[in-house]
C-alpha cells in the first residue's frame, strides 16, 4: 500500500540526554530494508541529525503505522529500554479509526499465531471509543502485550479492521468519507517505567480527516 500523498520527512520531537523521540511518517521502516524505494528511519536520522552520531532504535513500529519511536546511541540505554519493550512495561497509546460502531470499552485476549516460534502466545489488547461516526469509530487502543500486528490483527479478529488496512482486510466493507489513502493508525502516545511520557500529535492528513467527519456531520 503506498500513500495518496508524500508523507512529510520525520520529525525530532523531543531529545532527553542521550533519548530521542521522533515521529515517523507512515510508509517509512525503522531498519534499512535494502531497497531505496522504502524509506528509513534510520538512514534518515544519520543523514539529517549529525549531532547524533551513533544514534539506533530502541524499538520499532509497522511501516504503514505512523508516530513515536524511541532512538538513542548509547548501547546501554537501548538495552534497558528494550528489556522495558519486551516485558510489556512501557505503556503504548495508538489512535485507530476502525470500521463500524464499536462499543464503548473493550478487551481483546485471543491468542496470535507467532511465525517464529510455530504456535500461538498470549496477547492482550484494550480500547476506548472516543468518536463514532455513521460508518467508522475512532479509538485509543492499548497494546498490552508485544505480538507482531497485535493491534491490527486483534481489531479484525473482532470485525473492526482498521480503516485502510490492506492486509487484514475488513470483512464487510464500508466506505469512509474523504479516505486518507493509508492505514488509519497512529502510534499516538509512550509511558516509560521512570516516569517520562511522549506524545506524537496525529498526522496532518489524518487531523485533517477528522474534521471532514465531523464537518460531514457524520457523529
Amino acid at each position: 500500500m503506498t500513500d495518496a500523498a508524500a508523507p512529510p520527512p520525520p520529525e525530532v520531537l523531543h531529545v532527553d540526554g542521550d533519548l530521542w523521540v521522533i515521529a515517523k511518517p507512515a510508509g517509512w521502516i525503522v531498519h534499512p530494508a535494502g531497497d531505496p524505494d522504502i524509506p528509513d528511519l534510520l538512514s534518515w536520522a544519520r543523514n539529517a541529525l549529525p549531532d547524533a552520531k551513533g544514534l539506533a532504535p530502541v524499538h520499532r513500529i509497522d511501516r504503514h503505522t505512523s508516530g513515536l519511536v524511541l532512538l538513542s546511541p548509547d548501547p546501554a540505554l537501548r538495552a534497558t529500554l528494550g528489556e522495558h519493550f519486551a516485558r510489556d512495561e512501557v505503556r503504548k497509546t495508538y489512535l485507530a479509526l476502525v470500521y463500524g460502531p464499536t462499543p464503548p470499552t473493550g478487551r481483546i485476549e485471543t491468542p496470535l499465531q507467532d511465525a517464529r516460534r510455530g504456535r500461538p502466545l498470549a496477547a492482550a489488547t484494550t480500547f476506548e471509543t472516543l468518536e463514532t461516526f455513521v460508518s467508522c469509530s475512532l479509538l485509543r487502543v492499548h497494546p498490552l502485550t508485544g505480538r507482531k500486528h497485535q493491534i491490527r490483527r486483534h481489531l479484525h479478529g473482532i470485525d473492526h479492521a482498521i480503516v485502510g488496512e490492506q492486509r487484514y482486510r475488513p470483512r464487510k466493507f464500508l466506505r469512509v468519507p474523504g479516505f486518507p489513502g493509508r492505514l488509519w493508525l497512529h502510534a499516538h502516545h509512550l509511558d516509560l517505567p521512570d516516569g517520562r511520557t511522549f506524545t506524537a500529535p496525529l498526522p496532518t492528513a489524518l487531523a485533517a480527516h477528522l474534521d471532514l467527519l465531523r464537518s460531514l456531520g457524520e457523529t
